[in-house]
């Protein structure tokens, strides 16, 4: 830390008192001695004298500082705007001001990230509670019946069956929002790196392979092999696996699903295209939300979560998505990742 500098007051009166002492040493040779004690006498009076006043101006100096400082952190505490502040001066108080606002405005920004992160938990639980309500209220049902009614064998296993389903769901959904729960509180990282996206393509088919034979849907993608792209790979195939499993959902059977990659100049794109239902335009942002399930899908498997945590990881990579469709024609989600 550096010392302060002195005033001009403190400089004339230190100047004074050399001049005094250089006097008195040049006369000490010309003067009685009893002159000389009583020159010693004043001047060492003198010296108390401006001591003393020296010790009064700097208490004052640093009352005046520490009220200053006071001032300003009751006014940061309160949210008022500061006095006097002036950031290009080069006085001790305006340093120790600007320190205290940089310090206030980073608690500031802590505060409303934590106020953020804390409705997007209260936002998850209540999206939870209400989500897991049907399939857990579906179990009770089938449990109940099963252990207070006598049923013939055909008809257990048809229960059971059903509570198998509402199980899987149940443990679907809790996977999807536990990806999601990582996804948006960032306790997850992702980890980009150059590897070939053909094999990401595949590991993301793969995954919905068994349901678009079930449906005979045809399945076939478009891809250089010696094609390399940074990505995270893991995460990258969780997210085309998520659009070409709605793909394969609303596709009726006997369609088609294709996958096309062409690069471009700063970006790869991935066009997952169907001859499904289709979505109308005015839904086309809606189908990225959490949750989203449109009313004509409403009967078919899902919680709306695919999507919303395909954007999500592409988001993270520095990529995007997009959708066009028309009702009744099938529908083309567009996948872009940074080529660079």
């Amino acid at each position: 830390m550096k010392e302060p500098r002195l005033t001009g007051f403190c400089r004339r009166l230190l100047l004074l008192l050399a001049l005094c002492a250089g006097t008195a040493g040049l006369l000490f040779s010309y003067i009685p001695e009893e002159l000389v004690r009583g020159f010693l006498f004043v001047f060492c009076g003198g010296v108390a004298a401006a001591a003393a006043l020296w010790g009064v101006w700097q208490s004052r100096l640093l009352s005046s500082f520490s009220n200053d400082v006071c001032e300003t952190v009751d006014s940061l505490m309160e949210d008022r705007e500061l006095q006097n502040f002036s950031p290009y001066a080069e006085t001790a108080f305006s340093k120790v001001q600007g320190k205290l606002l940089q310090y206030y405005d980073k608690m500031k920004d802590e505060r409303q990230q934590s106020m953020q992160d804390k409705q997007t938990i209260q936002e998850l639980v209540s999206d939870i509670s209400h989500q897991v309500k049907t399939p857990t209220a579906n179990i009770r049902m089938l449990t109940g019946i099963l252990s207070e009614h006598e049923l013939p064998r055909a008809k257990q296993c048809e229960f059971l069956n059903l509570m198998s389903v509402q199980v899987n769901k149940l443990d679907f959904l809790m996977q999807s929002l536990i990806k999601m729960s990582r996804l948006e509180t960032g306790t997850f990282a992702l980890h980009p790196e150059e590897a070939n996206l053909n094999n990401t393509i595949a590991r993301a088919m793969s995954t919905v392979l068994a349901k678009a034979e079930k449906k005979h849907l045809q399945l076939s993608a478009d891809c250089d092999g010696k094609l390399t792209v940074r990505h995270d790979p893991k995460w990258t195939a969780e997210a085309i696996g998520n659009i070409l499993d709605n793909a394969v959902k609303y596709t009726p059977e006997g369609g088609t699903i294709h996958v096309s990659v062409r690069p471009w100049q700063f970006y790869v794109r991935i066009d997952i295209s169907d001859t499904g239902i289709g979505i109308a335009e005015e839904n086309y942002n809606a189908v990225f939300q959490r949750f989203y399930r449109a009313e004509e899908t409403a009967a078919e498997e899902g919680v709306g979560l695919g999507l919303y945590l395909a954007r999500a990881i592409l988001t993270r990579q520095n990529g995007y998505i997009t959708v066009k469709s028309k009702k009744g024609e099938g529908s083309t989600f567009s996948v872009f990742l940074l080529s660079g």
